[in-house]
């Protein structure tokens, strides 16, 4: 990979590490990862007029550097990699840096490929294939077979929430469209955070509601919903937003994440072991976010889980 770099970028580089499937150098004294284009082809366009725009209005994001050619992706093999120069690579952003970065990153409604924001729609598609899956192609998976119907049964009522929500709730002015994350993580380092390859638009809720799931799951349950209180005073949302952002709560996205890794062969079923563990504090902890939220917005409830 050394010499595909030095030729493609003209840099001469002495180390190269692997990090979680990203190629890591230094140059000149700053960071660069050569990774994988995980996205669509005909999302790149968008993505780099998204970077694009940010850089020109001052908000921080990872530069995409062109190759010899005056290219975006080069070709290694038979994939396709992207250059990217990453400053401060672990410096946290917690959920009031999420707040205040998106008050600066209000979308219009426009035709970009990147709008991710029909979650019925697309919760309802996945549920259709990995039930499709798990009849054709996960009778050997133990621990998928074991836990999946609970999660696919979580996933129905986020559905259902969704479409609840839609069908009396109008979305208001207040319920911003703005650049958010494929999947947030935790902790939530410039690293990933900054990087164009994960952005889409969304309502802004959900970068909200994955950072708690993610930071629930990384063996922080207490500082969660101290963290969760600390927000709730601070954003000013519509009963539309409290509503999906609930809905997305409530969404097993850090499920399906790992699950689509196990049928891919890329982790071993070990992984849903801690999530599954958490189950019932989980419940729990919605059922606390839905008394919490019920402070500020009169949110549908959920027999089953609250009372």
């Amino acid at each position: 990979m050394k010499e595909i770099i030095d030729y493609y970028y003209h840099m001469e580089i002495a180390n190269l590490d692997e990090l979680d499937g990203k190629y890591h150098f230094k140059y000149n004294k700053d960071d660069y990862f050569f990774v994988f284009y995980n996205r669509l082809p005909e999302e790149l366009d968008d993505i780099i007029l998204c970077s694009k725009e940010m850089k020109e209005r001052n908000i921080d994001c990872h530069d995409i550097i062109l190759n010899i050619k005056g290219e975006v992706l080069t070709k290694v093999g038979d994939y396709n990699y992207i250059l990217l120069k990453v400053n401060n690579i672990l410096e946290e952003y917690n959920i009031l840096d999420i707040l205040d970065l998106n008050k600066k990153l209000i979308l219009s409604e426009n035709s970009s490929k990147l709008y991710r924001n029909n979650w019925a729609k697309l919760w309802s598609d996945k549920n259709d294939y990995y039930e499709y899956q798990i009849r054709e192609l996960g009778l050997k998976k133990e621990k998928v077979q074991e836990t999946f119907s609970y999660y696919l049964a979580l996933a129905e009522n986020a559905i259902s929430y969704v479409n609840s929500t839609n069908q009396y709730l109008p979305r208001t002015s207040q319920d911003k469209v703005v650049v958010c994350h494929r999947r947030i993580f935790y902790p939530n380092v410039k690293l990933n955070y900054l990087n164009p390859l994960s952005f889409v638009f969304d309502l802004e809720v959900r970068d909200y509601a994955e950072y708690f799931k993610a930071m629930f799951f990384s063996q922080e349950q207490e500082e969660t919903f101290s963290e969760l209180e600390v927000f709730l005073k601070t954003v000013h949302l519509s009963l539309y937003g409290y509503q999906m952002f609930y809905a997305r709560l409530i969404y097993p996205s850090y499920y399906f994440d790992i699950y689509d890794n196990i049928m891919n062969n890329d982790e071993s079923e070990e992984k849903l072991v801690n999530i599954v563990s958490k189950a019932q504090d989980y419940e729990y902890f919605l059922k606390e976010a839905y008394f919490e939220i019920s402070k500020y917005a009169p949110i549908e409830k959920i027999s089953w889980l609250i009372d």
